[in-house]
C-alpha cells in the first residue's frame, strides 16, 4: 500500500490558505511573513524526490497547472502522474493529468502497487475529506510564526480527534517549524 502523505504550509492559528499568494487579504504570508530560509524548504526536495505522483482539488489544479508547467524547479512534478479529485473537471490539459471523481477511487489508488508516495499539496477541502476518511498516512507541516484568524485550515473544525505520532522535528532561524506526523491508527 502507498503513503499518502499531506504537505502543507500552515500558520500557529492552522490556516493554510494562499501561501503563496492568492484572494486571501494576507496572500503570500509564507514569504511576505517569515524571512526565507532555504533550510526550512529542503523537505520540499526530498518530498518530490520521493512522490510517485502529486493529488490535489480543482481549486489547486486551477491555481497550479498555469503556472507549476513554466517553473523549472517543478519538473519532477511536471513529469509525475498527477491526479485532480474533482466531480466537474473533465478534459484536463495539464501534462500526465488524470481525474478521480470519488475518495473511494483515492483509497483504490493507495491500494496500488505503484512506486513512491502519494503526495497532496495545498487543498485545504481534499485534505479534510482524506482525513475524514481516514486515508491519511502522514503529515508534513512546515508551521510559520504567523497568525491569520481566518482562511482555510487544514483541519474541520468538526473533525474527529486523531491521534498523531511526531518522527521528525526541525526549527529554523526565521521561525519556521517543520513537523513530521504520522497517523496512529
Amino acid at each position: 500500500m502507498r503513503t499518502l502523505i499531506v504537505s502543507e504550509f500552515i500558520t500557529l492559528d492552522g490556516v493554510i490558505d494562499s501561501p503563496g499568494g492568492g484572494e486571501h487579504a494576507h496572500g503570500g504570508w509564507t514569504f511576505k511573513d517569515a524571512e526565507f530560509d532555504a533550510a526550512a524548504y529542503e523537505i520540499k526536495a526530498r518530498e518530490q524526490a520521493e512522490a510517485g505522483c502529486l493529488l490535489i482539488g480543482r481549486q489547486t489544479y486551477d491555481e497550479f497547472a498555469p503556472v507549476w508547467p513554466t517553473m523549472d524547479e517543478f519538473a519532477e512534478y511536471n513529469a509525475m502522474p498527477k491526479y485532480v479529485v474533482s466531480s466537474t473537471l473533465t478534459d484536463p490539459e495539464w501534462n500526465n493529468t488524470s481525474v478521480l471523481r470519488s475518495l473511494d477511487e483515492v483509497a483504490a489508488l493507495k491500494q496500488s502497487d505503484e512506486p513512491g508516495t502519494i503526495l497532496v499539496q495545498a487543498s485545504a477541502t481534499l485534505a479534510q475529506g482524506l482525513a475524514a476518511a481516514g486515508l491519511v498516512d502522514r503529515y508534513h507541516l512546515l508551521v510559520f510564526p504567523v497568525v491569520l484568524g481566518s482562511g482555510k485550515r487544514l483541519f474541520a473544525g468538526d473533525a474527529d480527534k486523531a491521534r498523531l505520532t511526531l518522527t521528525e522535528h526541525a526549527a529554523y532561524g526565521n521561525g519556521v517549524q517543520l513537523n513530521v506526523f504520522d497517523v496512529v491508527r
